[in-house]
């Protein structure tokens, strides 16, 4: 039998080489931590921890063990992931609006450690991230009754920002007044643009006069500060919540129940495709001759290197009378042969064409 002070020598040794190789795993962390603030990812990529679970857990020969190693990595990962939270701590992210706003509670959600910085409107809340003043910026993109948001894709468009991934917000507007109010009192309804429509139905029932404001929050801050019984606004619950003197006398206004709101995060750099093979994105930008067939030839170049086209729309451009830009999500990955191909291709019959960003949709909380 193998002398036990052997034994321990033996761990010993096996701890020191593994505290070595913690050591330098945790630096190999600390870079993958500084790559997610740089494009604004989330750190907790539940798909990526499976593989590496899955991948590892097949080498352990031993069945005792198996159930044992997974303990073992997720605790190890889960390390990994305190210890990128702890890094990215400083990390500002700029949107549009106050606190409440429904980009404000994006941004909780996507980046609940860092610092959120407000910005007056999505211009401003962008040119945040151009100019250095903040990592990156939580903006919507498109909401499922509304429709796309012109402006954020205007700013794609014509910036140097690259989209880095994509969050869906589901969209609860509540009535919110005064504390003591009652909604016989109620005489305007003061939001977002959005926001009033798609509460239509209801303002429609009250009779209520509609006044348009550039956020949802800030309407209830304009409210909280005043002392008008006569006015409600439309907004999230956080707003009742965060602002003193309010309450919600009615929940869940909305016209649809399904009101979702995609918000974009915006980088100075492109995230690196998630190398998967279901959940990859990227979204072409592109302007076509103003020419018989022009826009079908494009999508026909898309369509021949076999890219499934998820979303296509388009925008007028500021610049030129009744000429337009396009807007194309595709499934897959930007960087394979076949990508390149075919923006090799579309680079010689579009006037512009921009890769606009690259996103992931896979399960990552």
């Amino acid at each position: 039998m193998k002398d036990l002070k052997d034994t321990r020598l033996e761990i010993n040794d096996i701890d020191s080489k593994m505290r070595d190789l913690f050591v330098r795993r945790m630096e190999l962390v600390k870079e993958v931590a500084e790559y997610k603030k740089e494009l604004g990812l989330q750190i907790f990529d539940k798909e990526r921890e499976r593989q590496v679970v899955e991948r590892n857990v097949e080498q352990v020969n031993n069945p005792e063990l198996k159930p044992y190693y997974v303990e073992f990595i997720n605790n190890t990962m889960k390390v990994s992931r305190d210890f990128q939270r702890n890094l990215i701590k400083g990390m500002k992210v700029s949107f549009s609006g106050v606190k409440g706003a429904y980009a404000y509670i994006a941004s909780r959600k996507l980046f609940p450690n860092a610092e959120l910085v407000e910005r007056p409107n999505f211009k401003s809340a962008y040119d945040a991230v151009s100019n250095g003043e903040v990592d990156v910026a939580v903006l919507p993109i498109e909401n499922s009754y509304a429709g796309d948001v012109g402006l954020v894709n205007d700013l794609m468009f014509t910036g140097n920002l690259y989209l880095t991934d994509i969050f869906d917000l589901e969209i609860v507007h509540n009535l919110i007044v005064k504390k003591g109010a009652n909604i016989k009192q109620i005489k305007k309804v003061v939001s977002h643009q959005q926001a009033l429509s798609q509460c239509h139905d209801f303002i429609e029932d009250y009779a209520f006069e509609t006044e348009e404001y550039p956020n949802t929050a800030m309407a209830a801050q304009a409210l909280a500060e005043g002392n008008d019984t006569t006015v409600a606004v439309i907004a999230s619950k956080e707003v009742a919540e965060l602002y003193e003197g309010l309450e919600i006398i009615k929940e869940n206004i909305n016209d649809s129940r399904l009101n979702t709101t995609r918000f974009g995060v915006f980088s100075r750099c492109m995230a690196e495709p998630h190398k998967s093979k279901m959940g990859d994105h990227f979204i072409l930008m592109f302007t076509v001759a103003n020419e018989a067939g022009a826009l079908a030839t494009t999508l026909n170049i898309i369509g021949s290197h076999g890219f499934n086209m998820r979303t296509l729309r388009s925008r007028p451009l500021k610049e030129l009378l009744w000429s337009y830009y396009f807007f194309a999500e595709l499934d897959g990955d930007v960087t394979t042969r076949d990508a390149k191909e075919m923006l090799q291709e579309l680079s010689t019959v579009c006037d512009c064409l921009k890769v606009a960003g690259t996103y992931y949709t896979g399960e990552k909380k």
